[in-house]
């Protein structure tokens, strides 16, 4: 299934800390992560420049293979708190290092890099691989094996391409409001405003074939607060509660993630 999520930049404002923010971004990121979340859209929820700009880095950091953070990030303040991330070890972080167990097809996470005039891809082996592309150097870029060890050849891919799930991209949304308006598929807001999420209705969607994408409110206001009374205005959504009979005031993001998509996924058969 190809599945989306939708969440504000004001997703962090319950934190007043840093390292708390880091810990709720390293949660989210998580539990994209275990339910192959293929789009991570930050929709701008009022002023929150500096927790958005926040989010987007750490999020993207997290997404990347270790070996190729120190290249990518430069240190900074943003980052101050990285050693409290808790890595998401998808297929695309665990390859192997040593040149001699790739083989053809096998897919790499790697970036441009020139050596004595030619262009070459660096993927973590300790080999430079040559790379016939126009991506400008410095450039992170997913390639596939055409040939094994020790004759390597390798073509530019898209994540869409890899044989598994390779990791979620990061968009950024203006509002909510033109972000559901513009979707090419079907949306699920989640709202305790909604009706409980049975089987047959996650399925409906899930099972649809078109892409899904799952909204998410903030911690202060819920989906219909944030988009006022345009919701009548959205065609090809649906607002459903996953959490019926929740004892606690409120679900905190982090908890409406990982309980929102696993019953997504427990519904979803393709």
């Amino acid at each position: 299934m190809n599945l989306s999520i939708a969440i504000p930049d004001s997703s962090l404002s319950d934190e007043t800390k840093k390292v708390d923010k880091t810990r709720k971004i390293s949660e989210i990121a998580r539990a994209c992560a275990i339910f192959r979340v293929n789009t991570i859209y930050i929709y701008q929820d009022g002023n929150n420049k500096e927790d958005r700009n926040l989010m987007l880095l750490i999020l993207k950091y997290l997404e990347t293979p270790q070996f190729l953070r120190k290249r990518l990030f430069p240190k900074m303040n943003d980052l101050k708190f990285a050693g409290v991330l808790h890595p998401l070890k998808i297929p695309s972080h665990i390859t192997p290092a040593d040149a001699k167990k790739i083989k053809k097809g096998d897919v790499r996470e790697g970036i441009t890099v020139s050596y004595k005039g030619k262009r070459f891809v660096d993927v973590g082996i300790n080999t430079l691989v040559p790379f016939f592309s126009h991506d400008k150097l410095g450039k992170r870029v997913t390639v596939q094996f055409k040939s094994g060890y020790p004759n390597f050849e390798v073509k530019s891919i898209t994540k869409e391409e890899a044989p598994v799930y390779w990791g979620y991209t990061l968009k950024e949304r203006s509002n909510l409001f033109s972000l559901i308006k513009e979707w090419k598929g079907l949306t699920i807001v989640t709202s305790r405003k909604g009706k409980t999420a049975t089987k047959e209705q996650v399925t409906g969607y899930t099972n649809s074939g078109k892409p899904v994408l799952v909204v998410f409110g903030s911690p202060e206001q819920g989906v219909h607060q944030i988009i006022g009374g345009k919701m009548s205005n959205l065609q090809n959504s649906k607002t459903l509660n996953f959490f019926p009979n929740q004892a606690t005031e409120t679900v905190r993001l982090e908890e409406a993630l990982l309980g929102t998509l696993s019953i997504i996924n427990a519904y979803t058969t393709g």
